[in-house]
């Protein structure tokens, strides 16, 4: 079952992002990162447990961003993943946004999707206010990648 994030499933959240940010998939998100942006989180519940999460953030007037879909290898390859993507592109369409953009280290998979590379410079400026303070800050390798809605 998908459905919005709450409070008690931070733990959960934390716990498979990081996991993923382990192995280089992911950037990592603290429990703080977490609990500020809760209400951005979408999150797929099997047995009661979390399995998958991805969050749809809102970054400029027009234009949002998918982050931190992860989900759990016992559960890949039957399209909970790309049912987050849909149920964030439902949302940031509802919202007003008229493109979508992710930053990720694996550009195959969102390019099934619809979305296309793009030079990060295409992107606001005001993204780059919670780069400065990431661990792989000035040598990220992640790619960005846009759909227009």
């Amino acid at each position: 079952m998908i459905r919005k994030a709450r409070l008690q499933d931070v733990e959960a959240i934390h716990a498979l992002i990081n996991k993923f940010a382990g192995k280089g998939f992911l950037l990592p998100r603290s429990f703080l990162g977490i609990y500020e942006s809760l209400r951005d989180f979408w999150v797929c519940e099997i047995n009661k447990r979390i399995v998958a999460c991805c969050a749809l953030h809102i970054t400029w007037k027009d234009l949002c961003e998918i982050r931190s879909l992860a989900v759990s290898s016992r559960v890949q390859n039957k399209g909970i993943g790309g049912d987050l993507i849909k149920i964030a592109f439902c949302e940031a369409k509802e919202m007003g946004c008229k493109s979508i953009f992710v930053l990720t280290f694996i550009p195959g998979y969102f390019k099934r999707f619809g979305f296309r590379k793009v030079s990060k410079d295409k992107l606001p400026h005001k993204i780059w206010a919670e780069c400065i303070s990431c661990s792989k800050f000035p040598d990220c390798k992640e790619i960005a990648l846009v759909k227009k809605l």
